[in-house]
């Protein structure tokens, strides 16, 4: 948390790291999760546990769920939640979509603490389109743990996610690839065409829509 407490000795009290997950696969939303550690979150988690967190991918599924039990039951782990859909991404690209879900999280967020937050620490090279202060760290999800969390957070969010798409189109088996463009998704997208959650702007759909 040295980011965290280096902004909060500047005065900044609530801060708030993001991540997203979803900006390469062929189907499904973009997910945002803003994410704030509330002060002494050392009281509640042990140490030892904190120094085995890991950017979500660096982690497999059964150790990121295992993360995102224990975030669930710690109340000095707060999180918003963002999601843009496929026919939004279509519509404005995956980089704004991936903006808005961030910005959407970030909203989220205060709502639940019904406070605005006072700094972004962003994973990736790109602030947002918001009034707060902010900075975009490169490789955020592996220096900051509040990034880190957030990458849990978002990746399961979406995952848990695409498996209730997978319920309802199980010809594509989104439950194993989450929408990624895996050998076996590419197969069943030429044997079945896109379903509605799929991106049809991304280039290995675009010409089957046509």
């Amino acid at each position: 948390m040295r980011e965290e407490q280096k902004l909060q000795r500047r005065g900044y009290k609530r801060i708030a790291g993001l991540d997203e997950v979803g900006r390469g696969p062929l189907a499904g939303p973009v997910v945002a999760a803003a994410v704030v550690l509330m002060p002494k979150l050392h009281l509640s988690m042990p140490t030892s546990r904190l120094g085995k967190l890991r950017d979500s991918k660096q982690l497999s599924s059964k150790q990121r769920e295992e993360w995102y039990r224990l975030f669930l039951e710690d109340s000095k782990i707060q999180w918003g939640i963002g999601k843009v859909s496929e026919k939004i991404i279509d519509r404005i690209n995956i980089l704004q979509a991936t903006r808005l879900a961030m910005e959407k999280a970030v909203r989220n967020l205060e709502k639940k603490l019904q406070q605005n937050i006072d700094f972004l620490l962003i994973d990736g090279i790109f602030t947002i389109d918001t009034f707060h202060r902010q900075r975009a760290v490169k490789r955020g999800d592996e220096r900051i743990l509040s990034c880190a969390v957030a990458s849990i957070v978002a990746k399961v969010s979406r995952d848990r996610l695409m498996d209730k798409y997978h319920l309802k189109y199980p010809e594509y088996g989104f439950d194993k690839h989450k929408g990624y463009g895996t050998t076996q998704h590419l197969k069943m997208l030429l044997r079945h065409g896109p379903c509605p959650i799929h991106r049809t702007s991304f280039r290995p759909l675009a010409h089957l829509v046509k």
